[in-house]
């Protein structure tokens, strides 16, 4: 033990002050963007990562060229961070790379980067990609996949289209509770922009199966969510139904 920690030295001028006397509650302050630009250069790789997490906070158009060379950096923190940063600085440009890094890269933190940031892109060409990762990656992939489908909402009909039966066959099928969860979420964020064809019965029908069948409370909770959200008259009915007999 220190000297100066021990219970006979006691300096009552600074050891009595609460902590909470020197909480300071504001925000810190973002990094400057022009100190963090020059250093998605850096050839030091922990500059690098520093500066991509910068962008994680800050949105500057300027980043986004650097960003999207970091994506094939020989450090799988600088990717992931390079990742992350352009989900907060979407750009048509950065699209095809992410893509081709999600079916390169072999660090599975990295693919969840990319695939939440192509979500964030919203861009028809990441359609085919998420719903690759939807069928086959690790469930971390997997359950952000299914998330980054849900913001495709408003890119186009067709999208939506495409997007609802691969999230139906995870939502009723995968083994990872998390990855159902999120594939009843988007199936709601889905739904809303679809007329009542097929494929809106369709979802309907597994959303409704999720909230009287699954065996999971969450997926259960997500399932309703998504019904109300939606508003189907039948789905609203059930959940009446079930919470009359106290199963919900």
């Amino acid at each position: 033990m220190n000297n100066n920690d021990s219970p006979n030295s006691i300096d009552t001028d600074t050891d009595l002050e609460s902590p909470l006397d020197q909480f300071d509650e504001s925000e810190p302050p973002l990094p400057d963007p022009e100190e963090m630009l020059p250093l998605l250069e850096s050839p030091e790789a922990q500059h690098r990562m520093i500066a991509a997490r910068a962008f994680c906070e800050l949105q500057d158009d300027r980043a986004i060229p650097h960003l999207i060379n970091l994506l094939r950096d020989g450090c799988p923190l600088v990717r992931v961070s390079a990742a992350y940063a352009l989900g907060r600085n979407p750009s048509p440009d950065a699209v095809e790379p992410l893509i081709l890094q999600l079916n390169r890269d072999w660090n599975g933190y990295v693919r969840k980067g990319v695939v939440w940031a192509l979500g964030n892109c919203r861009d028809h060409r990441a359609l085919v990609p998420l719903i690759d990762a939807l069928k086959t990656d690790i469930s971390a992939v997997r359950l952000w996949a299914a998330s980054s489908l849900g913001q495709m909402a408003k890119v186009g009909y067709y999208v939506v289209i495409a997007a609802i039966p691969p999230l139906i066959q995870a939502l009723r099928g995968d083994a990872v509770s998390a990855v159902r969860s999120n594939s009843a979420w988007a199936i709601g964020q889905l739904g809303r922009e679809l007329p009542n064809n097929v494929v809106y019965a369709g979802a309907i029908d597994a959303l409704i199966e999720a909230l009287e069948e699954d065996e999971d409370m969450g997926v259960r909770e997500d399932a309703k969510s998504s019904l109300l959200r939606v508003g189907d008259p039948r789905g609203l009915q059930i959940i009446e139904d079930l919470e009359m007999e106290g199963l919900l």
